[in-house]
C-alpha cells in the first residue's frame, strides 16, 4: 500500500489521539498541526506520526502546512468561548477557511467534525456556529470530496464529561444538576475513530453526514445516576428548573476554569440524540457505555485498588 498522508488539526486532543493512533496503525503517513507541540507529547512514538506547531487562524501559516497532504481532517471545537476565541471563529471561519485552502491547493479530501444537532435556528451559539461551519464546507462539495460527522457526546479515558461528573460525585455532597432530563446519546470515542479512518478511502461516504451516537439514550439524570453506579457512590441528585439552571450555568461563568456556560445549557435544549441507526456502511456494532467507563473510572477508586491488587494476586 502506498501511504498517504493525513493531515489532522485537533489531532492532540481527546478525540484526535484516538483518530491519529488508527490513522498510524493503518499505515498513513500522520501530520498532526498543534498550537504547543508539548501538548501532543503522546504522539511522539507514534512511528509514522510528524507533530508540528502551527497557528491555525493565521491563513498564510495554514496554507504552508497543508502543503503536499493528501486528505485533511478538522477537528477542531470550544465548549467555551473566551475573549479570544470564540464559536464563530472556530467552527465556522475556520472551516471555511480550512475547505478554501484544500480547494486552492487541490487538496481533495476533507473529513469535517460537527455535532448531533447543530443547526442555524438552533438556541445555542455552540449549535449555530457548528451548522454554519458545516455550511461553509458544504459550499465547496463541487470541488472536494467531504465528509461531515455529527457525534452526542463522547467517552473514553480521557474524556471530559464523564470524568468530571465522576470528580464532582466524589468530591460533592450532592449533585446540583442542571437540565436533568435533558437527553443523550453518549458514543465511545474508539467507535468514532474507527469510523473516521474507515471513511478516509471509501468514496461511498464522499458527500454525505453521519450522526454518530451510541446504543443507549439517557437522560441527563439518568447518566449521572450510571457514573454513581460504577463509582459504588450514592449522592443525591437535585435536578434544577431551567430558571435555576441558567443561575447555576451563570455563577459558573465567573469561575476561573469554566465548568459549564448558559450556552451549554441552551445546548442542552437540544436533545443530543440520533433519530437513526448506528451507520451500517462502518461495519460497526456501538459499543455501550456501561462497558466501558469501568475501565476508567473505577481503577481510580480505593475499591478499584484493592480490586486490581486482587486480580495480580490471582484471587
Amino acid at each position: 500500500m502506498q501511504l498517504k498522508e493525513v493531515c489532522v488539526l485537533g489531532g492532540s486532543g481527546f478525540v484526535g489521539s484516538a483518530i491519529v493512533a488508527k490513522l498510524d496503525a493503518a499505515g498513513y503517513q500522520v501530520k498532526v498541526l498543534t498550537r504547543r507541540r508539548d501538548a501532543a507529547k503522546h504522539l511522539f512514538l507514534l512511528p509514522n506520526v510528524q507533530v508540528e506547531e502551527c497557528n491555525i487562524l493565521d491563513y498564510q501559516a495554514l496554507n504552508t502546512a497543508l502543503r503536499g497532504t493528501d486528505a485533511v481532517i478538522n477537528l477542531i471545537g470550544i465548549l467555551h468561548q473566551s475573549h479570544r476565541l470564540s464559536f464563530n471563529t472556530m467552527h465556522h471561519q475556520l472551516p471555511a477557511q480550512v475547505a478554501k485552502i484544500c480547494a486552492d491547493l487541490n487538496i481533495k479530501r476533507l473529513i469535517h467534525m460537527s455535532s448531533l444537532g447543530a443547526d442555524k435556528d438552533a438556541p445555542s451559539q455552540y449549535l449555530r456556529s457548528k451548522a454554519a461551519g458545516e455550511a461553509s464546507v458544504s459550499a465547496l462539495q463541487d470541488k472536494l470530496n467531504i465528509t461531515i460527522f455529527k457525534p452526542s457526546i463522547i467517552f473514553g479515558r480521557d474524556d471530559s464529561f464523564v470524568n468530571l461528573f465522576a470528580t464532582l460525585i466524589k468530591i460533592m455532597p450532592a449533585i446540583m444538576l442542571a437540565k436533568p432530563n435533558a437527553k443523550f446519546q453518549p458514543v465511545w470515542v474508539e467507535d468514532v475513530a474507527s469510523c473516521f479512518v474507515a471513511s478516509l478511502e471509501n468514496t461511498d461516504t464522499y458527500g454525505d453526514s453521519y450522526e454518530l451516537a451510541g446504543p443507549t439514550v439517557y437522560t441527563f439524570r439518568g447518566l449521572i445516576q450510571t457514573v454513581m453506579n460504577t463509582l459504588h457512590i450514592k449522592r443525591p441528585i437535585i435536578g434544577l428548573s431551567d430558571k435555576l439552571s441558567y443561575a447555576q450555568a451563570f455563577m459558573m461563568e465567573l469561575l476561573p476554569i469554566k465548568l459549564m456556560s448558559r450556552d451549554n445549557v441552551r445546548s442542552m435544549e437540544v436533545d443530543s440524540v440520533s433519530a437513526a441507526p448506528f451507520p451500517s456502511i462502518f461495519g460497526i456494532t456501538p459499543t455501550a457505555l456501561e462497558a466501558i467507563i469501568p475501565e476508567y473510572l473505577v481503577d481510580q477508586t480505593p475499591r478499584g485498588a484493592y480490586d486490581r491488587f486482587r486480580s495480580s494476586a490471582a484471587r
